[in-house]
């Protein structure tokens, strides 16, 4: 897997015109039915936007293309769950996946609308929830505003931590040798809050 995020990496490197419309296949995929749990487009996102924060891409692009395939896959999802109704949930890998089918279901049946919005940034049910929406019967309209509004913040989120960091080392590279072990300090104190508050949503 590893490998398969460093070749996917320096493509986008070094391919810049087809970064765009890599990043939208990725959140596509991501957002997904079923490929969500197979694609690592949040890895490659964080490394995006590292490369965003050095200069190397620009973001307008990626930010509209990530923007674009994201809402597409929760919408092709959604109706996904609308067509073809409970009987999905039975599907092949989804039958393994039972327990984070169960936390969909219940995030859903609990929150709604926020379910859809939040869900987005919740990795293990992301790609189920929209398919839970359209099978328990979430309208168009109300899963629409969700889903556009839950894209266009997760787009941002996503790319920030890595845009940080290289925007940091670059800070550090003019600051001296001694501002490098403030900034690692910092990120590391970032990182770990960040999976506390990730880790606090998932229980």
């Amino acid at each position: 897997m590893q490998a398969y995020i460093d070749q996917a990496t320096l493509f986008i490197e070094t391919n810049q015109f087809w970064a765009g419309p890599i990043i939208g296949l990725l959140t596509f995929g991501e957002s997904m039915l079923i490929l969500g749990m197979l694609i690592p487009a949040t890895t490659l996102l964080l490394l995006t936007g590292g490369l965003i924060g050095s200069g190397t891409l620009d973001p307008t692009p990626i930010v509209l293309w990530g923007f674009v395939g994201a809402v597409l896959g929760d919408a092709l999802s959604y109706w996904i769950g609308v067509w073809v109704g409970p009987s999905v949930l039975r599907w092949g890998l989804l039958k393994k996946q039972r327990r984070t089918v169960a936390r969909a279901r219940l995030f859903f049946y609990r929150y709604g609308l926020l379910a859809v919005f939040f869900g987005r940034f919740l990795g293990p049910i992301r790609s189920t929830i929209p398919t839970v929406a359209g099978v328990m019967g979430m309208t168009h309209g109300r899963f629409q505003v969700a889903n556009i509004l839950s894209a266009i913040a997760w787009m941002p989120v996503l790319l920030l931590p890595g845009y940080l960091a290289a925007r940091s080392l670059d800070l550090a590279s003019h600051l001296g040798e001694s501002a490098i072990y403030w900034v690692g300090g910092f990120s590391v104190i970032v990182g770990l809050l960040l999976i506390y508050i990730f880790m606090h949503k998932k229980t």
